[in-house]
């Protein structure tokens, strides 16, 4: 399937769906994405609305969608706060986000003022991006960053040379990166998992700090997944998972590429020191976020 035949990522809308829901109801204090909504099309914001204000729809596609976002909000909820306070802890100068999908940390973070942003994804889903930023701005002008700068660099992760990529959109390997690399493992195979952390390290210089998400085996999660994938019941149907890693074997990857584990935490734990609702238990439970440092030289 080339650029033109393939459809931006669906999963990345909902994704964005969910933190839109989420945002000003979950984790008050530590999350917030006000931005999120403004890439949403009409249609999309339908069941965030529904989710909101708690009144499910009549009918079971729309009772399906409806159920898919409110879940997804209790998610994405513990993510973000993971993965925004790991971002705050370790400020750069360059900030990589590999699978960038509809990520707002540019559009929202105050504290990337100072930071260059390199936003990677798979060219349809970019421009998918680049299309809702000009319509969220009224389409004659992008809506701005907070980010000192947000380059766009198209890469397919499965074959292309992030590398490559990196370099043409004017990365610097020789000083410190936080790369961020958030919704994606789970979507990609154990080999190209590996051949991208290979391209990743071969560009992170000392000091550096790379924040992973991944999601751990859960049969009871594979099993639900694969229901919807039978049914048809799922927007994200179309795009399934391809690895799953337990935490001493994503551990034990990283440090092959030089990287050592300064913390690894599930989603529910997170949740639960927040408040957080616990309709989502399971897929809380197995998912996680990693934080890994390349030690500055002495």
């Amino acid at each position: 399937m080339d650029d033109d035949e393939r459809a931006a990522s669906r999963t990345a809308v909902l994704v964005c769906q969910g933190r839109a829901a989420a945002d000003g109801r979950v984790a008050v204090g530590r999350f917030a994405d006000p931005v999120a909504v403004r890439l949403l099309r009409a249609a999309e914001r339908t069941p965030v609305d529904e989710v909101r204000a708690g009144t499910p729809p009549r009918g079971w596609q729309a009772r399906t969608v409806y159920e898919s976002v409110r879940a997804c909000a209790e998610i994405t909820a513990a993510r973000t706060v993971a993965i925004d306070e790991a971002l705050r802890a370790r400020a750069s100068g360059q900030l990589v986000i590999l699978g960038a999908g509809l990520d707002t940390r540019a559009w929202r973070l105050p504290g990337l003022a100072r930071t260059d942003v390199w936003e990677v994804d798979h060219p349809a889903s970019q421009r998918d991006k680049r299309a809702r930023l000009d319509e969220a701005a009224g389409g004659d002008r992008a809506l701005p960053a907070l980010a000192r700068s947000v380059r766009f660099t198209p890469v397919d992760l499965a074959v292309d040379d992030l590398g490559a990529a990196l370099d043409a959109a004017g990365h610097d390997p020789s000083v410190p990166t936080t790369w961020l690399w958030e919704g994606v493992v789970p979507y990609l195979t154990r080999d190209q998992v590996r051949a991208t952390l290979a391209a990743l390290a071969a560009r992170t210089a000392p000091g550096s700090t790379l924040v992973v998400n991944y999601q751990a085996p859960s049969a009871k999660v594979s099993a639900g997944r694969l229901l919807t994938r039978v049914l048809g019941s799922s927007v994200t149907a179309g795009e399934p998972w391809r690895s799953l890693w337990k935490p001493h074997r994503m551990a034990a990857l990283l440090a092959a590429h030089g990287l050592r584990v300064t913390s690894d935490d599930d989603l529910l734990t997170l949740a639960r020191s927040y408040g957080g609702p616990a309709g989502a238990r399971t897929s809380l439970a197995s998912g996680r976020v990693a934080v890994a440092e390349r030690a500055p030289l002495t």
